[in-house]
């Protein structure tokens, strides 16, 4: 069953697979536990593209988990797959909160790339599952660190690291700490930009302001002075979105992002700025429901990895986004680092484009579109 699975409408690449060595890992070392579970008592977090919980219902018998994706193309993914193996309906998704948990004995999770987004899940773990509880944690060797442990351990009275196989291993937490108070988001001043910035565990750079957003930022002040609307398109924690809406108190300012954790925490951050009714945040795969031709201006800050590869297909499909979104004569605003080739595309998707700073590891050009 596992093999009839696709990454689409995901990034494809030679190096990326829809099933990994860790889905398989966390299914097997799982099984036990799954062949027990009452209905709604399983939660899966950030299955990449289906795996964990299809696996979980078509291989194991569970019924109705409740699963939570970051990413909105996982959960696209996850949809198809269920489609494709006649699983549909089998599932529920809900956001990341208490009530995902309540009451959970098993959760299966991917080892999230930031150590503050295990952190999360670990306070609310502990707070809502069921005391007998057990959280499986799967990732790559490689990935894996002594600190994760150390995070489960806030949350968990026994942590234990099982065998590694096919280079992937499983943290195993049980016994959750009552009153493990709740840490997110996140907020903090950033004196440079004058913004509070907030940030739930998986959001990129978190509370702090990132050096590429950094150098874009103090671009802005020429993006496209008459511009009427404008979009950050994968906005992350909001901060071009903030700095637009605090500095042109006319502008209307949309915020995209597929990730719910960002989502969250750009609104988070609009409402520490008292900029609640400026912004609009909406979690969205690259603007998809924006109309064609209907923003002046787009600022974009694009991912350069998927997963733990540097891939160009993420920025490319934003950028492809910011071109179907402006209206002609709009202006795409973006940064990136210096050794990707991202010029070439950017001319050849969305128009004219021309460097306006280039300092010694980040990029930030204009595009006009035709």
């Amino acid at each position: 069953m596992l093999d009839q699975l696709r990454r689409a409408p995901d990034v494809e690449a030679p190096e990326l697979v829809a099933v990994d060595a860790t889905d398989r890992l966390l299914l097997d070392e799982a099984a036990p536990l799954l062949a027990v579970a009452g209905p709604g008592e399983v939660v899966v977090v950030d299955d990449s593209h289906g795996a964990l919980t299809l696996g979980a219902v078509g291989l194991h018998g569970v019924r109705g988990p409740r699963v939570h994706q970051d990413l909105r193309l996982g959960e696209l993914a996850l949809a198809a797959n269920a489609e494709r193996t006649g699983l549909a309906g089998t599932y529920r998704s809900l956001p990341l909160d208490g009530a995902l948990f309540a009451g959970a004995r098993v959760v299966l999770a991917k080892a999230p790339k930031a150590l503050d987004a295990l952190r999360e899940l670990t306070e609310l773990v502990a707070a809502h599952a069921a005391p007998e509880v057990t959280l499986l944690v799967g990732g790559r060797v490689k990935h894996m660190t002594h600190a994760m442990n150390d995070v489960l351990r806030v949350g968990f009275t026994d942590v234990s690291a099982s065998l590694a196989r096919q280079k992937s291993r499983l943290l195993v937490a049980r016994g959750p700490r009552p009153g493990v108070p709740p840490s997110f988001p996140r907020c903090r001043r950033d004196d440079a930009s004058g913004l509070t910035v907030c940030g739930h565990g998986a959001a990129f750079a978190g509370s702090r302001v990132d050096d590429g957003t950094r150098a874009l930022l103090r671009a802005l002040p020429n993006a496209a002075p008459g511009a009427a609307t404008a979009l950050d398109l994968g906005c992350g924690t909001g901060v071009l979105a903030a700095s637009l809406a605090r500095d042109r108190p006319v502008l209307t300012v949309l915020a995209s992002d597929q990730s719910a954790a960002a989502a969250a925490s750009a609104a988070a951050t609009a409402a520490a700025n008292g900029l609640a009714g400026r912004v609009l945040v909406t979690r969205e795969d690259a603007a998809a429901d924006l109309p064609d031709g209907s923003v002046d201006l787009v600022v974009c800050n694009p991912p350069f990895h998927v997963g733990t590869s540097v891939v160009t297909a993420a920025a490319d499909r934003l950028f492809a986004a910011a071109a179907r979104v402006l209206r002609p004569g709009g202006e795409l605003w973006t940064v990136y680092n210096n050794r990707l080739p991202h010029r070439a595309t950017l001319r050849r998707v969305v128009g004219p484009t021309r460097v306006v700073d280039a300092g010694r590891q980040f990029t930030v050009t204009v595009s006009t579109r035709g």
